[in-house]
């Protein structure tokens, strides 16, 4: 008997771990980076993500904002290349600057963001422009 109540738990269990990987989304996310204090929220899915205090813009694949301020990058378009890659066209919510970028996903809780073509991604802070990497690791909270 506890033989067979076992094996119907462990069934159960892989039943349950299979469905949530199916689930799983690596380009729906929030994502951080501790030290520019920057985030990254994206659904490059459904392209359903709106800008708090901007939404005019509408629903977008996503944008890049800093801790704290309004400011953001906008992404205007995302393609996922695969399970670990996608790539972004992105403007300044001034519409002043684009850039292409990519988003790499090194694990399930690493990504990495690449600037490859255009501007330079530039974020405030205290009072000035400060220049983002040309590549920056992001982890998802």
């Amino acid at each position: 008997m506890m033989k067979r109540f076992g094996l119907l738990t462990l069934i159960a269990l892989m039943a349950i771990s299979s469905h949530a990987q199916k689930d799983y989304k690596p380009f729906e996310a929030y994502l951080y980076n501790d030290e520019y204090e920057v985030f990254l929220r994206i659904n490059f899915y459904d392209k359903n993500i709106k800008i708090a205090g901007q939404e005019l813009y509408g629903e977008l694949p996503g944008y890049l904002g800093r801790k704290g301020h309004s400011f953001c990058w906008v992404m205007v378009e995302a393609e996922i290349k695969n399970e670990k890659k996608a790539s972004m066209t992105m403007i300044n919510d001034f519409g002043s600057e684009d850039l292409e970028a990519s988003l790499t996903r090194k694990n399930d809780s690493v990504y990495i963001f690449k600037q490859e073509e255009g501007s330079t991604v530039k974020i405030p802070k205290n009072g000035k422009w400060q220049k983002l990497p040309k590549t920056l690791v992001f982890k998802r909270k």
